[in-house]
């Protein structure tokens, strides 16, 4: 039987401290692909790694229902894609935090979040290697 590559969204991975996420908020830089906002701050300190939280808005999404949904497909796209910026992360050495906020007004199919999730997380590689090289 062949083992296929896991993609482990854990507890230790998302970002729960109010400090940090109000450091992220109010001092991180932010960036979009569509509906899908990126909000991250960078650091040296620490164990290297990424910390990610996912949020949307109840302007546009009364019920919890629908932004709990929007919630999971953010958590999802990322699990899926995180893989080449954890390497980057462990090989620069620095610890990222990141906030995935999802902006748009409709509920969303999968596709367009995995698809807009990626191009974000691309923006972001690119950002770090320009950063650290």
């Amino acid at each position: 039987m062949q083992q296929t590559k896991t993609y482990p969204f854990s507890k230790s991975d998302r970002l729960k401290s109010r400090k940090k996420l109000q450091e992220v908020f109010s001092t991180g830089s932010r960036f979009h692909s569509g509906f899908v906002k990126l909000l991250y701050l960078s650091e040296r300190a620490g164990q290297p790694g990424i910390k990610c939280g996912v949020g949307a808005s109840s302007r546009y999404f009364k019920k919890a229902v629908d932004r709990n949904r929007i919630k999971r497909l953010l958590r999802e796209a990322y699990r899926l894609q995180q893989g080449p910026l954890q390497q980057l992360a462990v090989q620069t050495g620095s610890q990222v935090f990141l906030f995935l906020l999802f902006t748009g007004k409709e509920l969303p199919a999968f596709d367009i979040v995995y698809k807009q999730t990626g191009n974000v997380l691309q923006k972001l590689i690119t950002r770090i290697n320009e950063v650290a090289p």
